[in-house]
């Protein structure tokens, strides 16, 4: 079985951050998304059954806590 190496490496404190932006796109995305469930779910919750559960699975996996708006 190999054996793992790992060489720790302290922080390069001198290193400038980057400035945060807020980028509206994101949000409005999300925004955008959950109206067309709401809109699919109200015009006939039965038929679009599968297109709002295509919606709400794209949601929970592709924005996660992780994930944000500023760059």
């Amino acid at each position: 079985m190999a054996k793992v190496f790992t060489i720790t490496v302290p922080p390069d404190m001198s290193r400038k951050r980057r400035e945060r932006t807020t980028d509206p796109r994101y949000v409005d995305g999300q925004k955008m998304l959950v109206e067309a469930m709401k809109y699919l779910a109200k015009a006939d919750p039965v038929a679009n059954r599968d297109a709002v559960e295509l919606l709400s699975e794209h949601v929970r996996t592709r924005f996660r806590m992780t994930d944000s708006p500023l760059g």
